[in-house]
This record gives C-alpha cells, sequence and structure tokens, in this order.
C-alpha cells in the first residue's frame, strides 16, 4: 500500500502549455494532465485503455474521425490503440487512468508531449 498527495508531488512540465502528475500500479496508471488554453497534443496511439475525466476546463478530442468537446463533469473512454489527439479550449484539469500503465511515460520516451 502506498498513500500519495497530490499537492505534496511536483510538477513534471512537458512544455510551456502542458504539466502533469501521476501514479502508477503494477497494471494502472493515475494522471493529473494541467494543460494551459491552446495547448495541443499531438494525434497518438498507445496500447493503454485511457479513461478521461475533467475537472475543470474543456478538451476538444479528435478520434476515429469525429470531434468531440469534453467539459467539466464528462468523461471520455478512449480505447486502446485508437489514434487521438487533444487541444485545451481553455486552462484544463483532466484526470487520466491507463491500463496498461505508460512506460513511456516512466522511461520519459513520450517526445511526442514535449515539444
Amino acid at each position: 500500500m502506498e498513500l500519495y498527495t497530490w499537492d505534496e508531488m511536483e510538477k513534471e512540465v512537458m512544455n510551456d502549455k502542458l504539466a502533469r502528475k501521476f501514479v502508477t500500479g503494477e497494471k494502472a496508471m493515475l494522471a493529473q494532465i494541467f494543460l494551459k488554453k491552446g495547448a495541443l497534443v499531438p494525434t497518438h496511439q498507445h496500447e493503454s485503455e485511457q479513461i478521461s475525466y475533467i475537472l475543470e476546463g474543456a478538451l476538444l478530442f479528435r478520434l476515429e474521425g469525429k470531434e468531440v468537446t469534453v467539459g467539466k463533469g464528462q468523461v471520455l473512454l478512449i480505447p486502446s490503440n485508437v489514434p487521438h489527439s487533444a487541444e485545451a479550449l481553455e486552462d484544463t484539469l483532466d484526470l487520466d487512468v491507463f491500463s496498461p500503465i505508460r512506460q513511456d511515460w516512466i522511461d520519459k520516451d513520450d517526445a511526442y508531449l514535449r515539444r
């Protein structure tokens, strides 16, 4: 068992509009994603299922040839291996769950987020 306190964790700054904090177990990962208005997460895909819960703000997701705006209190499920991108329509706090874990994040092999 491990206990984490978000406020005590250091933000990992990816670029001038994107930062994150995450906790990982063996099979699942929970992440706080901080996006400033205009932040872009380029099209990418991963083995992990992704559940994105918007706590504040709004994100425009593009996936499977569709666009969907996800706002405060809404949740988007992104299936495994589906290419997707996101754009912050306003300053946004997003809580993401990934399963399996994002090993590329742990290894810092996620250059697409660091631009």
